[in-house]
């Protein structure tokens, strides 16, 4: 005989009342803050990034700590939750650290020992909103894909190597330095501006997420985990991080799709809309397919995500491999169905075509979630 599994339930992909009074809240603080022309002004000027948005978003609503327990100061919210604010986040190109800090740096944070002072500290900082923190790995790592720490650590605790690009690390007061010692991996906590770390700009392709190389020459990090402990929290990060970045893709893409469908509407051309042409229409319904499904997908993972799922790794990798590439062809529609307009500066349009493409490369490409969802299946190659 066999012994009887239990059935994996049904994910659920709506939205509950709590999250739709989260989303109205950081609508609402964005519409009057952190809207694209508000964005694309604030590139233009001497400080991009916006660190009275931050605290707004992060202090006054509390988004900074959904996903840490109350114990620690936070919200004892799930991945459900910032996968709202992420999907807001993503309407407005808001140039704030949410994914890097709130749930990349959060979540490694987790995975550690959190009655340790030095983990469960640095967690209520981040809570708040009051620290920064990112996970010091290249941008563009996968679910997976650290099984090589770039960085080296000495018997005493000095850190030495240089890790490019880092997303938001020049945002940054705390790094979680993923690093190699002889007895194994091990997640360190280091101080941005301590002695021995350097912060460069890397230019990106994307403004809103700004890049750096953060070199570190014998700085001083105070070890959070070891060994199987410290993989599974960098693991648990990214696959998070990976998880909750395609709730933000899925709101670029339905900001691209509604101001298209607006911009289509109000534009005439022999004297009609031209959002009423036959061709235009179709390319707008194919569209609005693909955002609608990318929608399903996004919740997928974010609620496989909010309750542990054995099957996270596969929604993670589903969500991503199809819905980074739906943000790239939403964000190219937009600029192309809004004419010339669409190709100048003075359009949001391009932020949000640069945004997609920056995130179709973010936390894995589409090609390698595929990879990793054919293992995880045990689907073969042809």
């Amino acid at each position: 005989m066999t012994a009887e599994t239990t059935p994996t339930p049904d994910p659920d992909l709506l939205y509950s009342a709590e999250e739709e009074a989260l989303r109205d809240a950081v609508r609402s603080l964005l519409a009057d803050r952190g809207d694209p022309a508000t964005v694309l002004a604030g590139l233009e000027s001497d400080s991009p990034r916006d660190s009275g948005l931050w605290r707004a978003l992060g202090t006054g609503i509390g988004a900074a700590g959904l996903l840490v327990p109350e114990k620690f100061g936070g919200q004892g919210a799930s991945a459900r939750e910032a996968a709202v604010v992420l999907e807001e986040l993503g309407r407005s190109v808001a140039p704030v650290p949410y994914l890097t800090s709130a749930v990349i740096a959060v979540t490694a944070l987790l995975g550690c020992d959190t009655e340790r002072a030095d983990v469960a500290g640095p967690l209520a900082a981040l809570a708040d909103g009051r620290t920064v923190g990112v996970l010091a790995l290249p941008w563009p790592t996968p679910p997976g894909g650290a099984a090589q720490p770039p960085v080296r650590a000495g018997a005493d605790g000095t850190l030495t190597g240089t890790v490019t690009p880092v997303a938001d690390a020049a945002a940054a007061e705390l790094l979680l330095v993923w690093a190699r010692r002889p007895e194994g991996p091990a997640l360190y906590a280091v101080e941005a501006a301590a002695d021995g770390v350097r912060t460069e700009a890397v230019t990106p392709l994307d403004l809103t997420r700004p890049l750096g190389r953060l070199t570190f020459d014998g700085a001083r990090g105070r070890l959070l985990a070891t060994g199987d402990r410290a993989r599974a929290a960098v693991e648990r990060a990214l696959l998070t991080g990976a998880g909750l970045l395609a709730s933000e893709q899925l709101g670029l893409a339905e900001w691209c799709l509604t101001e298209t469908v607006r911009h289509t509407g109000e534009r005439t051309q022999f004297g009609r809309p031209v959002g009423s042409f036959q061709a235009l229409k179709h390319r707008m319904a194919a569209l609005w397919l693909e955002v609608a499904s990318a929608r399903a997908a996004a919740r997928n993972a974010a609620d496989a995500l909010a309750t542990d799922s054995p099957d996270a790794p596969v929604a993670v990798a589903v969500a991503q491999a199809y819905c980074a590439p739906v943000a790239v062809r939403a964000a190219e529609e937009c600029i192309q169905l809004h004419g010339g307009i669409g190709m100048t500066w003075e359009h949001p349009a391009h932020l949000f075509l640069k945004r997609a493409k920056s995130d179709e490369i973010a936390l894995g490409a589409p090609g390698e979630h595929r990879e990793a969802l054919a293992e995880l299946v045990a689907l073969g190659a042809p």
